[in-house]
Formats: C-alpha cells, sequence, structure tokens
C-alpha cells in the first residue's frame, strides 16, 4: 500500500472528476455492464445512476476520495437512502421496459436484505482499474469505517463484482446472500458488517 496516498473528505466541487473516476472503476463490472452494453450508452448515463445511487453522500460530508482523484467511495449515513426519484428517471430514459423490469425486482430484494435499523450504506466505492491492487480501495474502506465503529452501527453494502467479495471479506463483511433475479444477468451480493470496538 502506498502510504503516501491521503484520503479526504470530498465536496460538491469534487462531484464530476469523482463520477468520473466511478465510471472508469465500473467500467468492467457485470450487472452495470449489462444494464449499459454499449459503451456509449454507458459513459453517458452510468454516472447519472451512480449519482442517483450514491450522491446524497455529497450533501453529508461523508464522499471520500484519494489524491488526484484515484479512486472514491460514496458512504449513505443511516436514514439517508439513494435517491430513487433520479434513478427512476434515468432509467425511463436510458434502458428498455424489460431491464426496468428486472432492476426493480433486484431492488425489491436487495430491500429484504438491507438492516431494519438504521445503518451505513457503502453505495459505491471505485479505484481507477489502472490504480487498482495498490492499497487506494483499502484506504478508502479504512476511512468510511470510522463512524460506523465509532457510533456502533451496522454497515452495508451491494458488492455487484464475485471478484470483490474477499476484499469486503477481509475488511469485516459477510455475505449474506445472492440475488439473480433471472439467470441472464449477473448477481448482485448484499453483505453486512458488525461494528468493531474501538481500541
Amino acid at each position: 500500500m502506498s502510504s503516501a496516498v491521503a484520503v479526504r473528505t470530498a465536496t460538491a466541487a469534487d462531484e464530476a472528476r469523482i463520477l468520473d473516476v466511478i465510471t472508469l472503476a465500473f467500467a468492467a463490472d457485470p450487472p452495470c455492464r449489462w444494464l449499459y452494453p454499449d459503451p456509449q450508452q454507458y459513459l453517458t448515463n452510468f454516472p447519472k445512476f451512480a449519482h442517483g445511487f450514491g450522491g446524497r453522500a455529497f450533501q453529508h460530508g461523508s464522499a471520500y476520495c484519494t489524491d488526484d482523484y484515484l479512486g472514491a467511495a460514496l458512504w449513505l449515513p443511516p436514514d439517508v437512502h439513494p435517491d430513487d426519484e433520479a434513478l427512476d428517471a434515468v432509467l425511463e430514459r436510458s434502458v428498455s421496459e424489460s431491464q426496468r423490469k428486472v432492476v426493480s425486482e433486484t431492488f425489491g430484494q436487495i430491500a429484504n436484505y438491507r438492516p431494519s435499523e438504521p445503518h451505513w450504506h457503502l453505495a459505491i466505492v471505485g479505484v481507477d482499474p489502472a490504480q487498482q491492487r495498490r492499497g487506494h480501495g483499502s484506504l478508502l474502506m479504512q476511512r468510511g469505517l470510522i463512524p460506523c465503529d465509532r457510533d456502533g452501527k451496522l454497515t452495508y453494502l451491494e458488492s455487484t463484482n464475485p471478484s470483490n467479495l474477499p476484499f469486503y471479506g477481509r475488511h469485516g463483511f459477510d455475505l449474506l446472500g445472492t440475488i439473480q433475479v433471472v439467470a441472464a444477468v449477473p448477481p448482485i451480493f448484499p453483505m453486512l458488517r458488525r461494528p468493531r470496538p474501538q481500541a
């Protein structure tokens, strides 16, 4: 891990560059590319989808980025949720009705796994593919988990790539199940982390 890389709290001024690196990070993500298989379609619409899903982190001081925007994470505090209206709007204009139906059913199943008690939601974390496996994701994870452990709150996420499950496991997340509405759509993996006592 590069000790020279620092993580800082992002502001609204950082939104565009953070969405750029998140879009790069998810360019080969199985469910995201099922949703937007055409490259231009993906580049045009995924940033709007990502902002709808995790953009409220900017309003709550829980969006983080590394130096030079090598990676970023959008954490939603307890009782803050994705912007369903914005998500519906981008899906309505960018994907087919059959895809929207699958997404709606998937979100419905996700709701069954989310904790009923107040919890942190790691909506999105991503690192520029050219910078992955250098510890940037772990730095972003460690920074975001500070208030979770400090306040004794559960942390929840949905992993969209099975290759990332060991990474989340190393940070204390346990797999809750597998969500796959239809066989043609890549699965999603809800995960939960219990708070760890601070030293």
